[in-house]
């Protein structure tokens, strides 16, 4: 198990998840002030994948290096905000979500079934 390898790909998922965000910001706030400009920013999304948020942010500073800037800015301010906490949440979150599916499976295994586990509890046969 390479840790530095899965940290690195948790980061990369996690930038693009942010730049989704970003995106998500900016097109709110353009939507209040600029209509026509949040209208571009919604249809270029819908056309561009924003799976890999730098290859979207490439594609974007071609079109409108504006909104590129802008959306950095948001990404930016999202990380930082959230890199505090994100540590304790992430741990805390996992040993929840792990509780909850080990006593989910342990709930399974040991439920018993009623049906057929006993001669004296099936209906009657007909003769």
């Amino acid at each position: 198990m390479d840790l530095k390898k899965i940290a690195n790909d948790t980061t990369k998922t996690l930038v693009s998840y942010l730049t989704y965000q970003a995106v998500r910001v900016v097109y709110e706030q353009l939507d209040e002030t600029e209509p026509k400009r949040a209208y571009w920013l919604h249809q270029f999304a819908s056309s561009e994948s924003i799976k890999d948020g730098d290859r979207f942010i490439e594609k974007l500073f071609r079109e409108r290096p504006d909104l590129a800037f802008r959306i950095l800015t948001v990404r930016e301010a999202l990380a930082d905000g959230i890199a505090d906490f994100m540590p304790d949440m992430l741990r805390q979150q996992m040993s929840v979500s792990n509780l909850k599916q080990r006593s989910q499976q342990l709930e399974r295994m040991t439920q018993v079934s009623t049906e057929g586990s006993h001669p004296e509890q099936q209906p009657p046969r007909d003769a």
